[in-house]
């Protein structure tokens, strides 16, 4: 229950006064359905068939009266005639009512999407590290889909609760005593049904956390399908999608078992309630039959009410972790913020580097525990601006580490990184990235053309700018082998394309951005021989117009380079042109060398 008030409050805070004027709709809907039930008692007077002279002084009798000086000739086809306008009423307003239902839900469910996607895009890098790509996703897909759901079956409840507040509301009308012997017998259902509500929303928990493991190892496996199918992991790959789909059949039965069980109960209970209200009435009561005849219909309709009222609740139960799971990503990114000041993400602001970019001391650790060990410990270089500098070393020695403090991806535990004097805040910390083209290992592209691409850095590039970009990077030459050129789909992530043709593409688009900082994550590694040398020639040309940090394991790639930063678990253990390095024996540079010219 708490959580269904939680929800409430927060639909309320979206939809505010459009959620109390559907409220309106759901009663007005009511009126005019309870309205056409007091129609049977003229119909009952004019057929003769209930004697309502007995019933002196009471409501029926009133009511029965407006219309006992209509000639029957008028009368009846007067009372129908209500009856279709009071039908037609119903129907326009519930017309009106489901659309605005609509509305309502998907106006929440668009206000979700949009602060969880924003929440997510503001989020830091930090936060990507920690939480599964997976987990996002389905959160964002299955799980907001559940919490739509969810609305929906809230705006039903809202309906059944307003139109059995006015059918008792008549109820009691006709008579103060019968209604409150039903409501007590009610009342004593809906508080036993609690343990239903109950166990719905702990079945609902594990739906939530199947539906994870779902999309998480469906995502993970069509990733992978490569090497499973050359490791000839399918049977056993087989055999945990079996266990878990029958995980997933077994949940949902338990709903199906729980909503039926209750259901049951809520049958016999009525069944049983229904024939000691009627013996009630007649033994201790004395209702005419008149009376009894209305009350009788009233809770006849009331109590499938009832009963869809504990019905939605339940399924509300199990859908309502989907909207904790949201709620908790939201909480989540939010705490993980990466700006926390008001910044204009839109603007075109960029940061130039006149002189460097520096670290001071600093120390990095991707655990917040005490006893973890550093990433990075004591970190003191300098890289000048409009020049080469490499780094290098063995892998996990802490270059990406190191590029990300860099480019503010990651902020420092201890330390800072200082641009022309500055330190590295909030306040510049767009404008750097403005500033930056970043091309990884592991190059992304999107599924969508070649041209759509390259000019999601630049949009306003025109096609020679973007054929300039595409020769700086070795990568014309297919792209023009291509029959519809620019126009080319590439497919999902880039798989129609090879590795080198990948890697060239986002190194033609990191170009195209023009950036002040340039930054090569191991870009050139799935290039040959003939390429990655026309690559070296490209960048030669770029020294002195834009800073280039470069990642390298191909130590070959960076002969060039006017400083090479070499590290080693965390630390900074040389600096120094290329030649320099290299003549320094038993050094770690000149170890990483001789290896690979004897590999080579």
């Amino acid at each position: 229950m708490k959580q269904i008030l939680y929800f409430t409050k927060k639909l309320h805070q979206h939809t505010g006064k459009i959620l109390y004027l559907n409220l309106v709709g759901m009663i007005l809907i009511s009126l005019f359905e309870g309205i056409g039930l007091f129609l049977i008692i003229p119909l009952l007077a004019l057929t003769g068939v209930v004697n309502l002279e007995s019933s002196e002084g009471s409501t029926i009798t009133f009511i029965s009266k407006m219309f006992s000086n209509i000639p029957n000739e008028i009368g009846l086809p007067m009372i129908l005639g209500i009856y279709v306008v009071l039908l037609t009423g119903q129907s326009y307003f519930q017309r009106k009512q489901l659309i605005l239902n609509a509305k309502i839900q998907q106006s929440f469910l668009r206000h979700l999407r949009e602060k969880t996607y924003i929440s997510l895009m503001q989020s830091n890098w930090g936060f990507f590290l920690n939480k599964r790509k997976t987990d996002i996703s389905n959160t964002m897909t299955t799980e907001l889909a559940r919490v739509g759901t969810t609305t929906n079956l809230f705006l039903q409840f809202i309906a059944s609760l307003a139109f059995t507040c006015i059918q008792i509301g008549i109820a009691f009308w006709l008579s103060v005593k019968m209604t409150l012997f039903v409501l007590f017998f009610g009342l004593i259902l809906i508080y036993l049904s609690r343990k239903f509500i109950k166990k719905a929303s702990s079945l609902g928990g594990a739906t939530t956390k199947l539906s994870q493991t779902y999309h998480a190892g469906i995502i993970d496996h069509f990733n992978g399908i490569k090497d499973i199918k050359s490791n000839t992991l399918e049977e056993p790959r087989i055999k945990w999608f079996r266990n878990l789909c029958m995980q997933m059949e077994e949940n949902v039965n338990e709903l199906v078992k729980l909503k039926t069980a209750s259901q049951l109960r809520y049958k016999i209970a009525s069944a049983s309630l229904i024939t000691v209200f009627i013996y009630a009435s007649i033994q201790l009561f004395q209702a005419q039959p008149a009376q009894l005849l209305l009350i009788v219909l009233i809770f006849a309709r009331l109590w499938p009410r009832f009963s869809g009222i504990q019905s939605t609740l339940e399924t509300m139960g199990s859908m309502l972790p989907a909207f904790d799971s949201l709620l908790r990503l939201q909480e989540e990114s939010k705490a993980s913020k990466e700006i926390k000041e008001n910044v204009t993400y839109n603007s075109t602001h960029k940061l130039f580097i006149k002189e460097e970019i520096e670290c001071n001391g600093v120390f990095f650790r991707y655990s917040t525990d005490e006893t973890s060990s550093y990433a990075l410990e004591d970190i003191h270089v300098s890289i000048p601006a409009k020049k080469m500098t490499a780094v290098v070393g063995r892998s996990g020695a802490g270059k990406s580490t190191l590029i990300d403090l860099l480019m503010g991806l990651n902020q420092p535990e201890r330390g800072q990184i200082i641009i022309d004097r500055t330190p590295l805040t909030d306040e510049n910390l767009l404008p750097l990235r403005r500033s930056i083209s970043y091309v990884s290992q592991d190059p992304f592209l999107f599924n969508t053309s070649i041209r759509e691409n390259l000019t999601m850095v630049f949009p306003d590039a025109s096609d020679e700018e973007i054929w300039e970009a595409l020769e700086f990077s070795a990568s014309a030459e297919f792209v023009r082998k291509f029959s519809k050129g620019l126009d080319t789909l590439i497919g999902d992530r880039g798989i129609r394309l090879s590795g080198g043709e990948r890697q060239r593409l986002v190194l033609a688009r990191a170009i195209l951005r023009n950036p002040s900082i340039l930054v090569l994550d191991e870009a050139t590694s799935a290039l040959d021989t003939e390429n990655e040398k026309k690559i070296q020639e490209a960048l030669e040309q770029l020294k002195g117009k834009m800073t280039i940090v470069v990642i390298a394991h191909r130590l070959s790639t960076i002969r060039n380079a006017d400083q090479v930063i070499v590290l080693d678990q965390g630390k900074v253990v040389q600096s120094g042109g290329f030649n320099q390095l290299a003549k320094e024996k038993r050094s770690m540079f000149s170890n990483l060398l001789r290896n690979q010219l004897e590999v080579n």
